[in-house]
């Protein structure tokens, strides 16, 4: 079995940026940054950014576009896309991107707290293909046949 999950949690560094496919499917690009903080072999605290590209297709690109502003927290669930084009010039260009499945808001700014409280209301899911479809009534362990 094979698995490409990715979690973050960061700021938005630019604005969204929306474009459309050929077939009409918007798509909405942004970049996060995460940070990682650590003390070294000498006890001095150590501080690190990364950057990553995130990509929405669909109905959560619309939303991402429309609600997400630079600075914001945001929560991405995905999976890594490698990409690869020839530019103008001839030479191959490399980009690596999360491809969101489901993103949620973060804290609104100058609000207290963690993403893990921000309302459940705020996450968008995808529709997964070959999803299961959970019932809506409860579930009575009995029923279960094994």
């Amino acid at each position: 079995m094979y698995l490409n999950k990715v979690l973050l949690y960061g700021n938005i560094t630019r604005d969204p940026e929306v474009r459309a496919l050929p077939s009409g499917i918007k798509v909405t690009s942004f970049s996060i940054a995460t940070n990682r903080v650590w003390k070294d072999k000498n006890g001095a605290k150590q501080e690190s950014t990364d950057f990553h590209n995130i990509v929405l297709f669909g109905r959560q690109a619309e939303t991402a576009a429309q609600y997400l502003k630079k600075g914001a927290g945001v929560f991405v669930e995905g999976r890594i896309q490698n990409r690869s084009w020839q530019d103008k010039e001839g030479q191959k260009k490399y980009r690596t991107e999360v491809v969101a499945e489901r993103f949620q808001f973060g804290p609104k700014s100058g609000g207290t707290g963690s993403p893990a409280m921000a309302t459940p209301s705020s996450a968008v899911d995808a529709p997964a293909e070959g999803a299961i479809e959970y019932p809506e009534e409860e579930i009575n362990p009995e029923d279960i046949p094994f």
